[in-house]
């Protein structure tokens, strides 16, 4: 945890002797399946004719990590953007930001 929030919690390992199912025990366990992800946060990966196929998560693991994702795809632009120096100095940029702020206070309207 930082002052930022959480950014991404691996809580949950996938444990081979358990966490692979078939599609079949999913189609007639569903809802004790579902109880079991939102327990305990592991994963099930579902199998259709001995291939993985899906991953059963529960919705918590599946939020964060969209999160995580997201914060990733963030710090690839910004390294995008500082490759191609496409970046203002943090002065200049704060200057700027005074500048429309104080112009937006003075506008009535």
């Amino acid at each position: 945890q930082s002052v930022f929030g959480t950014i991404f919690v691996l809580e949950a390992s996938v444990d081979l002797e358990t966490s692979i199912r078939p599609i079949s025990q999913v189609k007639s366990q569903a809802a004790e399946m579902l109880r079991h992800v939102n327990e305990t946060r592991a994963p099930i990966i579902i199998t259709q004719r001995g291939e993985a196929k899906g991953v059963l998560v529960d919705p918590r693991s599946y939020q964060e990590m969209v999160d995580a994702l997201g914060i990733l795809k963030l710090i690839s632009q910004s390294e995008r953007s500082i490759e191609l120096d496409e970046v203002t100095p943090h002065e200049e940029l704060m200057t700027a930001l005074r500048r429309r702020l104080d112009t937006a206070s003075d506008d009535p309207g």
